[in-house]
């Protein structure tokens, strides 16, 4: 098999999963009411780590980081 299309199958697989985690990630709509009102709940602020859109945005910097590197690479080879 050619090099190129072993990088290639899992480029094409990484940039559908990064367009599937970006498409169940909720809207970031604060906007003006999250500034008026501030962090009123620290609790929830706490764990917001723990919640799924964290996972997902977490997800999503690790999958385009690695559709980075397999881009990088297809281009030098190419």
């Amino acid at each position: 098999m050619n090099v190129k299309l072993l990088v290639t199958i899992p480029q094409l697989l990484c940039g559908l999963a990064v367009i599937l985690i970006v498409l169940f990630q909720s809207g970031k709509s604060e906007g003006l009411s999250g500034a008026i009102g501030g962090v009123a709940d620290s609790f929830l602020a706490k764990n917001k780590a723990k919640t799924m859109d964290a996972k997902l945005a977490r997800a999503t910097k690790w999958v385009g980081a690695v559709f980075l590197l397999l881009t990088l690479a297809l281009l030098i080879m190419g």
